[in-house]
């Protein structure tokens, strides 16, 4: 069983960074892969980025490309998410989600564990 907890969100003005961490329990997550989601009001979620234990990752879309950077720290259990250049359109809230294995997708459902979310808000 792995618990996630989502941290750092917040109230940003354009052009502002901020920087997400998902903190996770059970001793063996760093063999998890980890994606980061997230979902704005009114739309679907939508997948921004993955980091497996080898810190392969899935290519960033065109919507955070150069902006958004995933790494983790397997001696803390914590996957980060740093987010530059922040736009209103960045707006949403952010969840963090785990699958055993080294196997990373952008697919919501292949996740078995996920976090309950943290509020960025990116003002114009």
């Amino acid at each position: 069983q792995v618990q996630l907890v989502e941290s750092g969100g917040g109230l940003v003005q354009a052009g502002g960074s901020l920087r997400l961490s998902c903190a996770a329990s059970g001793r063996t997550f760093s063999t998890y892969a980890v994606g980061w989601f997230r979902q704005a009001p009114g739309k679907e979620r939508e997948f921004v980025t993955a980091i497996n234990w080898g810190d392969v990752r899935i290519p960033y879309g065109d919507s955070v490309k150069g902006r958004f950077t995933i790494s983790r720290d397997n001696a803390k259990n914590t996957v980060y998410l740093q987010m530059n250049s922040l736009k209103p359109e960045d707006t949403a809230v952010y969840y963090c989600a785990a699958r055993p294995g080294p196997v990373i997708s952008d697919r919501a459902p292949s996740y078995n564990y996920w976090g309950q979310g943290t509020q960025v808000t990116v003002s114009s």
